[in-house]
């Protein structure tokens, strides 16, 4: 259970940064974000995407600043570091082979020999 605990922590955590490629966001832009390139497949509850926005930020891969939003609200807006745009980079080649090989098995109709 614990595997896929880190997994699923894996996989918000490059969703987040990949949000955060193009411009700061706040924690509802980056869910809204995610929410629409996944068809509303992924959703983030509150509970999730805040908590894992502090571990980022604890880890120096996004740095916060207070602003206003569309609707002159005040919000924390997220951005990535350099570590981040590294980390993303490492971890995303990675992902994409990972979930090739686990495709490619998948796909299998019959044992290989």
């Amino acid at each position: 259970m614990a595997q896929n605990s880190n997994l699923l922590r894996g996989t918000l955590d490059l969703l987040i940064l990949k949000a955060l490629t193009w411009k700061p966001l706040h924690g509802y832009g980056v869910s809204e974000w995610i929410s629409s390139v996944t068809d509303g497949s992924l959703l983030m509850e509150e509970g999730t995407l805040y908590p894992a926005l502090h571990r980022l930020q604890g880890k120096g891969w996004i740095e916060s600043e207070w602003g206003l939003s569309e609707n002159n609200r005040r919000a924390k807006y997220y951005r990535l570091t350099r570590e981040g745009i590294r980390h993303l980079a490492v971890e995303a080649d990675s992902w994409v082979r990972y979930t090739n090989v686990v495709a490619r098995a998948l796909a299998l109709e019959s044992p290989q020999p």
